[in-house]
């Protein structure tokens, strides 16, 4: 298996801790990063994990809603406290708490539905996209990059994340537009386990999210001074997913103002299909504005 997809999966096979309150407690490890800070998209994977691990196994995850308390530090362990809110006869809702230093970084409330018929539509897929073999990787677009980022950017995720629009990282390519369109799959298969593969898109929807944001400004992530943080991040989760095979992220922002963006993404599978919905409000800082 790939070392960065064996870090992520070994990042979320949570450890059960033994529960002296009426809550159900988790601890994992962090994975190091550039800036030292927890990656948003871990923290939020795990916690969904750890809702799932208390959930009966015919419901599956159809909404999760976190807010980012504060900044985690990436050489802690986290602590994953979920309280069971709520079981229904179809649905099910769990809030869970993630620690460090018994002061939360990350809470979030998910909400699980067994399997059900009904109305069924979606919005299609955007016509005359780039395939994904006929974009470069991150690998091969910043092997030389004098950036030290690039470096991670190249070679430490666990998802090829390939730029139909071209990335933002030194620079920002072709027209100051407010959306973008990213393919991008897990490095290496994943295990048969379906959540898994919701938990490793949760964990890569946090990735390029407010990108958006600064592309229509004009302000690429190498920026001197830019300062970014996630604030909240919603996920819905419409149909069936795998996330180590291509998947198409659409992006846009529709407003950003005092200090603050909010994006929208849609993700779907290779054939067309929309598999999720994201929405991320986070800090946009630049300097001089």
């Amino acid at each position: 298996m790939h070392p960065n997809v064996e870090l992520m999966l070994s990042a979320l096979d949570l450890s059960a801790s033994e529960a002296h309150t009426s809550e159900d407690l988790f601890t994992a490890p962090s994975i190091k990063m550039p800036h030292n800070r927890v990656y948003g998209g871990q923290v939020m994977a795990q916690s969904l994990v750890a809702a799932m691990r208390t959930v009966e196994p015919d419901r599956t995850v159809h909404s999760m809603h976190g807010y980012f308390l504060r900044p985690g530090d990436d050489t802690q362990s986290i602590t994953f406290s979920v309280d069971r809110i709520h079981d229904g006869r179809s649905f099910s809702t769990r809030r869970t708490q993630a620690y460090q230093n018994s002061v939360p970084i990350f809470s979030m409330i998910a909400s699980f539905q067994t399997e059900d018929g009904g109305l069924d539509h979606y919005e299609p897929m955007p016509a005359g996209i780039t395939p994904p073999e006929d974009l470069p990787s991150p690998a091969e677009l910043f092997a030389n990059a004098p950036d030290p980022r690039a470096a991670y950017w190249a070679n430490q995720r666990p998802f090829d994340l390939r730029y139909v629009n071209g990335p933002i990282y030194l620079d920002i390519p072709g027209p100051h537009i407010a959306r973008q369109a990213i393919w991008m799959r897990c490095l290496d298969a994943l295990p048969e386990d379906p959540n898994i593969h919701l938990a490793a898109l949760a964990y890569a929807s946090d990735y390029p999210i407010l990108e958006p944001i600064y592309r229509r400004h004009g302000v690429p992530w190498a920026t001197p001074g830019l300062k970014a943080a996630s604030l909240d991040h919603a996920m819905w989760f419409h149909r069936p997913v795998r996330a180590d095979e291509w998947l198409l992220y659409v992006q846009e922002s529709p407003s950003a103002q005092g200090g603050r963006g909010l994006s929208l993404g849609r993700i779907y599978s290779r054939d067309g299909v929309l598999v999720a919905s994201v929405a991320q409000e986070g800090t946009v800082r630049v300097p001089g504005v």
